[in-house]
């Protein structure tokens, strides 16, 4: 048997699992000959089929495995229009690709759809595309600030690719069996550093991230993997005195051969023996990976696209064609990257017709969170508006509802999730990640439930899908009641997309599943179960006193930044009660007959609760289920059973939604240590130190959320293995204190007849 010959099975310890690893190469491809990429070279060139600059294609020999096959399948016998170049057509375009195997130091991450719903700490870069004399080439650029900035991306995507998903065991056993979606790019800095040419993997993010976290090691962190990755792609070979200066793509490109050179030196000396060694083959299974790069666009007659985006906007195509119809991504960066895609299609297509473009533009850069929530008066051209997240939702709502934008939306977006209806209820569904851009990090504990209530009709509501109204700009929601009940629908449907946002936002509008049924006001309950666009509709219905006080006071108190004590129940996210007080954030019951429409009990406002937002969408179904659940049942009194309103009765105990959660036994005494060191008070000494411990763990907890906030990402505790390790640590901590409480702590449950006979 040759060395380079398949082996038999090998059966290899991978962290808690036993991996079968069918097939280890027993060689590594050496390196490319020049001669062979310069034909490479020139082959693309010359090719009608092909179009990329010349430095893409001198990055593409360099990444080839096997450069003169790459060529072979660039040329086009005599006189043929026939070619060996894999070909994909799409709405407007036709992609050209090569197949190959390319060497895995040489693929940079490109941007990971799966992670475009998150608010992450390094933003993407900047993406346009590229053309030459009006023809769309094979390329894009990706402009980030610095190279610090690339850094810290190529780190993040590596990272957070590997908390969504890892296939590493799968790539250790069989190696990357389906070809990554690769494409040249540049890479530009705003700050002036010199560009450099390379390849970025634009499917296949996560096999690639595999791939590194299996080079790195099976106890390997994902933070050690994603430091090896960054430090592999960005190696620069030092430049020596006496040789003439290179580019940074070059460079670079020496550096990564280096790499790839001494983990071919670390396979040679693995792979003596018999059987390979693990480290042999964590680097065979990975040193190569096959890929599809495109090399060629073809724009179709009568496009509407400018040359520049063509390729982009194909390559999207399919990648959504893989992603939202056959292999998905999951629902929320599917909407998002349908969403964002289908306006930027209309903005590209249509703007010019209705003669707004820039404007369109603008609106475009708000919506996939290019421009902040500030810059919201500015792009809408109203120094009245408010520059909030909360009035970003309404205005972004306001334009990708009016009946020119909505039917094209809805069109396009149909085209891409290939579906054939795009209902009101879908589309609803698509804007829920655009909408909550600026809170989801701050919110995350109520996102998945808000998002839920999004794809089942959010705040779309018939007056608001009705079209010829704008909204009215104010700082004070509770000014628009008056009018919205005078008939003004500027007022109602402004009120509808605040409110409704606010009450989704803060899961006090769920989806019609997400509630149980309840005869009595309280947490948890709805009288009703109704979809959340046919909630907002009521609460905004004309003549809806109730609804539109409700719907007011969720806009005004509304804030970005935090969750209110009474979204949904604090406690089911883990979450600590917020302290009451002046600073407290909740959401309000209304009373119509209190001057200021806040329901109060005993001088506290009383929280609002789901149930008081169905009733109020259409009391006299809330009162007619009532009535045929519990015909002689008379309605409860106080605070929490209090008709929506109404006046609680004032003598009643105060419900509240959340309860405290109980306090934990008091430390035990501690005794100082004497010189002869007892058992007593080495015992001391251990408690003390466990105090101390548990102390500390506390601050790390608090340090965690403190570095959580604001982010969706990282998960605080990783993955789910290591979440369970933690908690079963701190359970078994927990059961050990709680099985030596003292004496007084044991006898106080016997009292009540919970405790125990002892």
């Amino acid at each position: 048997m040759s060395k380079s010959e398949a082996q038999a099975p090998i059966t290899v310890e991978w962290g808690k699992e036993q991996v079968v690893v069918s097939d280890v190469a027993r060689e590594l491809p050496g390196a490319s000959h020049v001669d062979d990429r310069m034909k490479l070279v020139k082959a693309g060139q010359d090719s009608a089929l092909a179009s990329l600059p010349e430095d893409a294609w001198h990055a593409l020999a360099r990444a080839s495995v096997a450069p003169e096959l790459v060529a072979l399948q660039l040329r086009q016998p005599g006189g043929s229009d026939g070619s060996l170049l894999l070909e994909e057509h799409v709405d407007g375009a036709t992609l050209r690709s090569v197949h190959t195997r390319v060497w895995l130091t040489e693929l940079f991450p490109g941007i990971q759809p799966r992670t475009g719903q998150e608010v992450l700490d390094v933003d993407d870069p900047q993406v346009t595309g590229m053309d030459a004399d009006g023809r769309p080439q094979a390329i894009l650029r990706y402009e980030y600030r610095d190279l610090g900035h690339l850094r810290q991306h190529i780190w993040q995507t590596i990272h957070a690719t590997l908390h969504i998903n890892s296939y590493e065991e799968s790539i250790l056993a069989r190696r990357v069996t389906r070809a990554l979606i690769v494409h040249p790019v540049v890479i530009a800095f705003t700050d002036g550093t010199e560009p450099v040419h390379a390849l970025v993997a634009r499917d296949g993010i996560t096999r690639l991230a595999s791939a590194w976290k299996v080079m790195a090691g099976s106890g390997a962190t994902k933070e050690a993997a994603a430091d090896a990755a960054t430090e592999a792609l960005l190696a620069e070979r030092k430049q020596p005195a006496n040789e003439p200066l290179k580019s940074r793509t070059q460079r670079w490109a020496l550096g990564r051969e280096q790499r790839r050179e001494l983990l071919r030196e670390e396979f040679g000396k693995e792979s003596g023996g018999e059987v390979p060694s693990l480290r042999a083959i964590q680097i065979a299974q990975t040193y190569v990976v096959p890929a599809h790069i495109v090399v060629g666009t073809q724009a179709h007659e009568g496009g509407m696209l400018p040359a520049a985006d063509v390729f982009d906007d194909a390559l999207r195509s399919i990648l959504a064609s893989v992603h939202v119809e056959f292999k998905p991504w999951d629902a929320a960066a599917q909407n998002l990257e349908v969403a964002t895609r289908a306006l930027k299609l209309v903005v590209q297509t249509r703007a010019r017709e209705w003669g707004n473009e820039e404007q369109l533009g603008e609106v475009y850069a708000l919506a996939v969170g290019r421009r902040p929530a500030a810059d919201t008066p500015a792009i809408f051209r109203d120094p009245a508006i408010p520059g909030t997240p909360l009035w970003r939702a309404v205005y972004l709502l306001h334009v990708l509802t009016r009946a020119e934008l909505y039917a094209e939306l809805r069109g396009r977006a149909k085209e891409i999730k290939n579906e054939r209806r795009m209902t009101a209820k879908g589309y609803a569904g698509l804007l829920g990640p655009v909408v909550d851009e600026p809170w989801r990090a701050e919110k995350k504990a109520a996102v998945k439930q808000a998002r839920k209530a999004w794809s089942n009709g959010g705040v779309l509501c018939k007056a608001v899908l009705s079209g010829g109204w704008i909204p009215v700009p104010t700082d004070d929601f509770t000014s628009l009641v008056a009018p919205a009940l005078r008939g003004d629908v500027n007022a109602r449907c402004t009120l509808a997309l605040a409110g409704g946002t606010a009450l989704i936002a803060d899961k006090l509008i769920t989806s019609n599943v997400g509630s149980a049924l309840g005869t009595r006001r309280e947490p948890g309950k709805v009288p009703f179960r109704a979809d959340a666009h046919l909630v907002v509709g009521g609460l905004a219905a004309e003549g809806n006193e109730l609804g539109l006080w409700t719907l007011a006071l969720a806009a005004q108190r509304f804030e970005a930044g935090r969750l209110p004590r009474n979204a949904g129940s604090r406690q089911e996210f883990g979450l600590p009660e917020e302290e009451a007080g002046d600073g407290a954030y909740q959401h309000v019951a209304v009373d119509l007959a209190a001057p200021d429409r806040i329901r109060r009990h005993g001088g506290d406002e009383v929280p609002l609760l789901p149930w008081d937002v169905v009733y109020a969408s259409d009391e006299a179904r809330a009162r007619k289920t009532i009535a045929d659940s519990m015909p002689s049942v008379p309605w409860p009194a106080g605070p929490a059973g209090a008709r929506p309103g109404e006046r609680a009765d004032e003598e009643a105990p105060v419900t509240d939604p959340v309860t405290d959660p109980a306090a934990g036994p008091a430390a035990g005494q501690e005794a100082g240590a004497s010189d002869d060191r007892p058992v007593g008070a080495r015992i001391a000494d251990q408690r003390r130190a466990l105090g101390l411990a548990l102390s500390g763990a506390e601050h790390a907890l608090a340090k965690l959320r403190e570095l959580g906030q604001g982010r969706t990402y990282p998960p605080l505790f990783t993955d789910a293995d290591e979440w369970h390790e933690l908690r079963e640590a701190a359970i078994r901590v927990h059961h050990q204190i709680d099985n030596h409480r003292p004496p007084s702590d044991e006898e106080e449950p016997a009292e009540d007849g919970t405790g125990s006979d002892d």
